[in-house]
């Protein structure tokens, strides 16, 4: 029967284990996470299938058991058991989903490198600004000011803060040794935390189908020493190139297969604008039209008069900032078409040096008929009866 052993692991050939063994802390959590909620399940699901086999065999036809009694329809202890059993594991569930919801969220910064040692107290995370392309991987490194494509690099046992966007599509950043997936969306930021606790070389790929090169949009993650990740960093230095608006742009478009590059300098504020989605010319960004739409304005002149300017009205207030119903008399404007009562002309006649103005237009209609008086009916109050 030994010889039939490997035979049974066959079907598990094919499998990749990274996810019960990951590399990170956060992915250690999320692996418990998920065999808590297993054995939790299972506490129901093998007492089912083994007492369904078991009432199979002990009430079968040919069995004649004496306690068989086809008449039976109730039990107290049993439905005790049936409802309490379930209602518990519920419980359970519901407490560890949310715990862990709070502990493993992607926006909560690491408080722990691993099970036994908490992050000490000044220690600053490593930013990686992540932008998801079509279909590639960019990474930026803002405090070192390089830049790689399908290549990821983090110190063992420092916590890295990833700030994700995408370029064009809604993509998805997974690196099963390292943390769970986190979405990568045009004109948002997302974010994720983690970190590193052991050294080695791990796959990262897009979790989600973004179109005809999905399936090569893949990278490798180093996890490496203090002094190799020092090293790297000095080799991104020495042989990349320049990533600036062009080099963006071209790197931008549509590619599969893409090898990995370097860039040993990054045009710093190039991650803010692919986040505002402006970083093609003349492309007026996201966060300059909010800010234009929350001043109240939208045409031209509002737009150039709230880019970073601030004009005070009479009271030290922008009037910008309140609608009309919240602002003084002196602060509104005055048009033509603003009259007060004594220069109102007759109906029907436009006053000369006037536009005509359609709100203040009246008609002359013709005056209505009276309706026919009956004897009977009461006089209207206005009449004078003699």
């Amino acid at each position: 029967m030994r010889f039939l052993a490997p035979l049974l692991l066959l079907p598990l050939s094919a499998c990749n284990w990274v996810v019960m063994n990951p590399a990170g802390d956060v992915a250690v959590q999320q692996r418990d996470l998920i065999l808590i909620s297993t054995g939790l399940m299972l506490l129901i699901i093998l007492p089912v299938m083994a007492l369904t086999v078991l009432f199979a065999w002990r009430y079968r036809h040919s069995a004649k058991n004496p306690d068989y009694d086809p008449d039976w329809d109730h039990s107290t202890s049993l439905e005790l058991i049936i409802w309490s059993a379930p209602l518990l594991i519920i419980i359970c569930l519901g407490a560890v989903t949310w715990t862990s919801t709070h502990l493993l969220d992607p926006y909560r910064p690491v408080e722990r490198i691993d099970a036994g040692r908490k992050v000490a107290p000044g220690v600053k995370p490593l930013e990686v600004q992540v932008v998801a392309m079509d279909w590639k991987w960019l990474f930026i490194y803002p405090e070192l000011g390089i830049a790689t494509v399908n290549e990821l690099a983090a110190p063992v046992d420092r916590p890295i803060s990833f700030k994700l966007t995408s370029s064009t599509v809604m993509n998805s950043f997974y690196v099963p040794a390292l943390a769970g997936q986190i979405y990568a969306m045009p004109g948002m930021q997302t974010v994720l935390h983690a970190v590193v606790n052991k050294p080695g070389n791990y796959e990262g790929f897009s979790a989600n189908y973004s179109g005809a090169g999905f399936s090569h949009m893949r990278f490798r993650f180093h996890a490496l020493d203090e002094g190799g990740f020092d090293r790297w960093v000095a080799g991104v230095k020495s042989g990349g190139g320049a990533l600036d608006r062009p080099a963006y742009l071209a790197l931008e478009k549509p590619s599969e297969k893409d090898p990995v590059r370097r860039f040993s300098t990054v045009d710093a504020s190039l991650f803010d604008s692919v986040v505002n989605l402006c970083a093609r010319p003349g492309q007026r960004c996201m966060s300059e039209l909010m800010h234009i739409d929350a001043m109240g304005g939208a045409g031209k002149e509002s737009a150039h008069d709230t880019r970073g300017l601030r004009h005070d009205g009479p009271n030290g207030h922008d009037p910008l900032e309140r609608g009309a119903l919240q602002k003084e008399p002196e602060e509104k404007g005055a048009s033509p078409h603003l009259m007060k009562d004594g220069d109102r002309p007759p109906p029907g006649k436009t006053p000369t040096g006037h536009q005509h103005d359609n709100r203040e237009m009246t008609m002359d209609m013709p005056a209505r008929p009276a309706a026919p008086h009956h004897p009977d009916a009461p006089a209207p109050a206005h009449a004078h009866t003699s």
